[in-house]
């Protein structure tokens, strides 16, 4: 299995949340950071662009990486989104084999709930 870290910026919360939340729960990812704050400063159409964003970055495979884009691409509202991929030369055995179970469609799991130390529901009140 290769890991991949996989980074999207959106425009806002909402989003971020929906776009990390389908993710996980499509096990297309098996985890997705939301960092919040980030500031792009970019060319498009001619002018130059400044924006608070928040930037998403998600762990999966190469596998997967055809799912992640497909569903990126069809949650996010910009024209153009950022989706960057980036290959995870070193990594524990230990996480990798946590992802690797992560994205297994065929692993018999209790509940897709989040868990933050106490399982939370997966719906849009929660994020």
């Amino acid at each position: 299995m290769e890991a991949l870290a996989v980074l999207t910026t959106v425009g806002n919360e909402e989003q971020a949340n929906t776009i990390a939340r389908e993710l996980v729960a499509r096990r297309h990812a098996a985890c997705v950071n939301i960092v919040v704050g980030v500031r792009s400063v970019y060319r498009w159409k001619g002018k130059i662009c400044k924006d608070s964003e928040y930037l998403l970055l998600a762990k999966t495979t190469v596998a997967e990486y055809p799912a992640v884009v497909e569903t990126i691409r069809e949650l996010h509202t910009y024209e153009l989104p950022e989706i960057l991929a980036l290959r995870v030369d070193l990594a524990t055995d230990d996480f990798l084999a946590w992802i690797a179970a992560s994205l297994d469609k065929d692993a018999a799991f209790v509940d897709d709930d989040v868990d933050e130390g106490v399982a939370i529901p997966l719906d849009d009140t929660n994020f």
